[in-house]
């Protein structure tokens, strides 16, 4: 492939907003489900690894953290890959790693090689999956991406309510190692869904067309070789912001899930009835990012989808607050129910804001940067609840600290929105006003102009000049062929 972007968006492509999109769509959904729901799913066989191994819960929960780390920590090296060979080979290889690392885990013989295998291997062929299936979905979706961002994010807890009991039925049935080989057969699905990954085509332009812009296209300069990695997104002020409150939040986000189903065995409840509370947070959750995806993809909404952003925060982090107070099983099934609708909305609108701030070019680049940060906070918040825990003995703080760490992020995104983004997004307007008032003085003589106006259509029908006109805007006039640059005209 020597090194082209095989699936770069060609210039002046429009994005279809659906069509081939659609597939597109359910590829993604799919990839989001496996990348996120996998590494929960698999505790389902923590047990019988503990027995196996003769380890302890903590060595087995290394398994997940190892999954998140490659999926979040490969960011970098996902967007140096997809802007080498383009999203659909790196998604191919991805799915193959994602089934290798599972059959080879089902051989394994001691807890370091499941490490090894379901950990490093696994995670990062899902990582493979997870980063260039979000490219395709922005590059196929503009008008309605918020909406196609918020389907592609349901696919999370759908995955998980369908793994989690299917990961118990196949341990009852076949035990640990057939468990993992099956999971294994399962996730070669990524490599069908990578084969939806098709690459935009730029349209077919008309034969006459194209003969009379083919002088223009050999004088052109050849394009500039695409960055691999492009850390020219760090000089934006909105990425930088998006990025220091997207690790913010992340230290605390995932800390509730985590600490719910203990919280309420603490308080006397039995397994199976704490165990129900995930699945009322994640039924809640898969209704509430298709539902907010369609929210902010409303006319209104859409320019402001940033301070929605917050306000998902807001509520996520107040829900933590509240939810710290609980002393029944009752005040825990409202937390969930709560918590879900919070958490649904922050899937859905974290990569939708990320799109609109760095826009199509950049954005497989962003993307990738920023995982590599939440990587960070994802080793770290968790860990830090869990020794938080361990010194107070009281679940309460845990979900208190969450509940600030996840509220700060928001009011660092929404008033860094306010002060730095709003006003970097005025400036190119202001720039474009003074550049068309420096226009309209120097190359505008309207005393002239209807003199020479007859001389204009003249030369315009010898040279081969297309106008494009407007009723309500001003009319350039530009050559296509046999006008020498000395002699354009501007005309209204």
């Amino acid at each position: 492939m020597g090194g082209a972007v095989v699936d770069d968006a060609p210039p002046g492509v429009k994005a279809p907003d659906g069509g081939w999109g659609w597939a597109v769509l359910v590829g993604c959904f799919v990839i989001t489900g496996f990348s996120y729901a996998f590494p929960k799913a698999v505790s389902v066989f923590f047990k019988e690894l503990i027995h196996e191994f003769d380890v302890g819960y903590s060595d087995t929960a290394w398994i997940s953290s190892i999954v998140l780390a490659m999926l979040y920590g490969t960011g970098p090296l996902c967007s140096v890959l997809v802007n080498r060979y383009g999203c659909r080979p790196v998604m191919m290889v991805g799915g193959l790693f994602a089934s290798l690392g599972m059959t080879l885990a089902s051989f394994s013989t001691s807890i370091i090689h499941i490490y090894l295998c379901t950990g490093v291997i696994t995670g990062l062929g899902l990582a493979l999956n997870f980063q260039p299936s979000l490219i395709m979905l922005n590059r196929y979706f503009s008008e309605k991406r918020p909406l196609a961002n918020g389907l592609a994010a349901a696919g999370s807890p759908v995955a998980l309510c369908c793994l989690s009991p299917l990961g118990q039925v196949l341990q009852y049935h076949y035990g640990w190692r057939g468990g993992f080989l099956i999971l294994g057969g399962m996730l070669l699905n990524c490599c069908a869904c990578a084969a939806l990954m098709r690459p935009l085509l730029p349209p077919k332009k008309p034969q006459e067309l194209e003969m009379c812009n083919q002088k223009a296209v050999e004088e052109k300069k050849p394009p500039q070789k695409k960055k691999l990695l492009d850390f020219s997104v760090f000089k934006d002020r909105g990425f930088v912001i998006y990025t220091v409150a997207a690790s913010i939040m992340v230290l605390g986000l995932f800390v509730p899930p985590v600490f719910v189903v203990n919280y309420a065995k603490g308080l006397g409840n039995e397994d199976t009835k704490s165990a129900l509370l995930l699945t009322i947070l994640g039924f809640v959750d898969m209704f509430a990012r298709p539902t907010c995806g369609l929210i902010a993809g409303l006319k209104w909404v859409r320019p402001r989808c940033v301070y929605l952003f917050s306000f998902a925060i807001i509520f996520n982090g107040c829900t933590d607050l509240i939810g710290s107070q609980a002393s029944d099983y009752t005040g825990l099934v409202i937390f969930c129910i709560f918590f879900g609708m919070s958490y649904g909305m922050v899937g859905a609108l974290q990569f939708e804001v990320l799109m609109a701030i760095v826009g199509t070019e950049k954005f497989s680049s962003a993307i990738g940067l920023v995982l590599l940060m939440e990587a960070i906070a994802v080793l770290v918040g968790p860990p830090g609840a869990g020794r938080l825990l361990d010194t107070t003995h009281q679940y309460m703080h845990v979900f208190l600290l969450a509940g600030c760490e996840v509220t700060l992020s928001a009011f660092v995104i929404a008033l860094g929105n306010f002060f730095c983004i709003k006003k970097k997004q005025e400036d190119p307007e202001a720039k474009m006003e003074m550049a068309v008032t420096a226009a309209e003085r120097d190359g505008l003589n309207p005393g002239v102009e209807e003199d020479e106006e007859g001389e204009e259509e003249q030369k315009g029908k010898e040279n081969g000049t297309v106008s494009v006109a407007k009723e309500d805007e001003d009319v350039v006039m530009v050559r296509e062929n046999g006008t020498p640059a000395g002699e354009e005209n501007t005309s209204i």
